[in-house]
């Protein structure tokens, strides 16, 4: 059995639920339990039509509840026969279901928390893993979620916008517990783009396979991170980043340019420096003036400091530095290394502490910490 098969399969099976009456809870609720049974049945007795049995398993399982809570909710579903194993309709609401949990009105956790689950096909428990959060807690989350877009019809339109976000947002956690998050958010997205012909969608694909690419050389075997100028790119993996570019350059060319497909670029330039010294810092400023341009990002203005400090020399960088909010999270550490560019050890050992006292994770604030020791030990303090 393949578990990404079978994920994938997942939308449509809600979706055909939906055109048969249920709503979207309670579908979601029996492709889930269909799911389990699928585990449970498929290694032993692999269906030939694996959709067909998911929906009529998932119908029976809608219908048991159903006819379980008549009672309570006064009302009852007439079936004249149990439908027939198959889809039951050739209509595709995978791209509707993306909409429906990302929707406007979930708070971004909501929204991560129902696509992993209803899109993706992830239990409960292998979320609540993911996140480092209790069971019981992210039910609770999901079940919320659920229930603020009960009322929303799986063909109202959406915002391509909020769920490229909400996608991004997945990316970024990474790995944790047993569930690659990254490589989720990844075909997830690839399912999307597949689904909607977008530019901005295949600029976020594109970010998202040349960032995953440098994956195997972000890290030591003890986990200490690696900066991007000291990675081995020999350890890169070079399929993804040429699958990237190509994505890339498909959607550059439709010139419809959007914030993914300018930190797509970025990420496209380093990726095509055989060293770090040889990276094109010039166009990555450039494409840090579209970025700024495109968002108004305080992000963007602080990767566009270091850009420049690359570009210009780090007198450059710390004046693009200083207009920009200290508070803005990882500005301490960017001030830091700029000053060690300049030849200020002093100031950048003491901006590196400051900084690992703020880091938003242990990897990241250890990383900060030995550079502060190693500039105080030269220092002789």
């Amino acid at each position: 059995m393949d578990e990404g098969q079978l994920r994938a399969l997942i939308p449509a099976v809600i979706g055909i639920l939906g055109h048969r009456g249920a709503g979207f809870a309670a579908a979601e609720d029996a492709v889930q339990d269909a799911l389990v049974e699928a585990v449970r049945v498929w290694p032993d007795d692999p269906p030939r039509d694996p959709k067909g049995w998911l929906v009529t398993v998932a119908w029976r399982r809608f219908l048991d509840a159903t006819r379980a809570d008549a009672s309570r909710r006064r009302r009852e579903v007439v079936v004249e026969e149990e439908p027939v194993a198959g889809t039951g309709t050739d209509v595709d609401d995978t791209l509707q279901l993306y909409f429906l949990c990302g929707h406007p009105s979930l708070t971004p956790a909501s929204a991560v928390a129902l696509t992993l689950r209803a899109v993706g096909g992830l239990t409960t428990r292998q979320i609540a893993q993911a996140y480092l959060v209790p069971e019981a807690t992210m039910a609770q989350r999901i079940s919320r979620a659920k229930r603020t877009v009960a009322g929303v019809r799986l063909d109202e339109p959406g915002d391509v916008g909020t769920v490229l976000r909400v996608l991004y947002l997945i990316f970024n956690e990474g790995y944790s517990g047993d569930v690659d998050l990254a490589a989720e958010a990844i075909r997830l997205t690839r399912q999307l783009a597949a689904g909607v012909d977008h530019p901005e969608v295949a600029g976020l694909l594109a970010l998202m396979l040349l960032h995953h690419a440098r994956r195997p050389a972000r890290t030591e075997d003890d986990g200490r991170l690696v900066p991007l100028a000291e990675q081995d790119r020999g350890r890169w993996d070079t399929g993804l980043i040429t699958e990237g570019v190509a994505v890339l350059q498909a959607a550059l060319a439709r010139d419809q340019l959007g914030e993914f497909q300018a930190q797509a670029a970025v990420a496209a330039l380093h990726a095509d420096a055989p060293r770090a010294e040889e990276t094109d810092w010039v166009q990555i400023v450039a494409w840090y003036d579209e970025l700024v341009r495109l968002t108004g990002s305080p992000v963007a203005r602080l990767n566009r400091a270091v850009a420049v400090g690359e570009a210009d020399g780090p007198r450059a960088g710390l004046a693009a530095l200083a207009g920009l909010d200290p508070a803005l999270p990882r500005h301490t550490a960017v001030a830091a290394y700029l000053h060690e560019r300049d030849g200020d050890a002093t100031t950048a050992a003491r901006l590196y502490a400051e900084a690992a006292r703020s880091a938003p994770n242990v990897p990241e604030r250890d990383h900060l910490t030995r550079q502060a020791a190693r500039l105080n030990a030269g220092l002789g303090g």
